[in-house]
């Protein structure tokens, strides 16, 4: 399983992955270096770091993901509702919707969702 625990600064970095993918590891130090004002050997800390969580691989300097973006906050949403709601998906519609008003469009697009779910 993929450790998808990130904090902000790391979210960021992960961001400029899949934004450039693939990337060159000096590429990605550069843009690092303008975007988040890190030296190169900060940025090769943090790839190493999300390499040894499964999320990226560098492959002689290449730097592609493991995890794509979309799997990413997936993941990230998944243990969200499992955690906060017991992973009752249910619960946390109600509570979201409890506090913010879908439009027609949004309740359109839920219900597309669940019937091509329903198979």
């Amino acid at each position: 399983m993929v450790d998808i625990k990130l904090g902000v600064v790391e979210t960021r970095f992960a961001e400029i992955i899949w934004e450039n993918e693939p990337i060159g590891s000096r590429d990605l130090a550069e843009i690092c270096n303008k975007e988040l004002s890190w030296k190169r050997p900060t940025t090769y800390n943090v790839l190493r770091k999300l390499c040894d969580k499964n999320i990226f691989q560098n492959i002689d300097g290449t730097v592609s993901s493991i995890v794509s973006k979309d799997e990413f906050y997936g993941m990230q949403g998944e243990e969200f509702v499992e955690e906060a709601f017991n992973g009752s998906l249910p619960a946390f519609v109600a509570a979201f919707t409890s506090r913010k008003k879908l439009s027609d469009k949004d309740i359109d697009e839920l219900i597309h969702i669940i019937q091509n779910k329903k198979g």
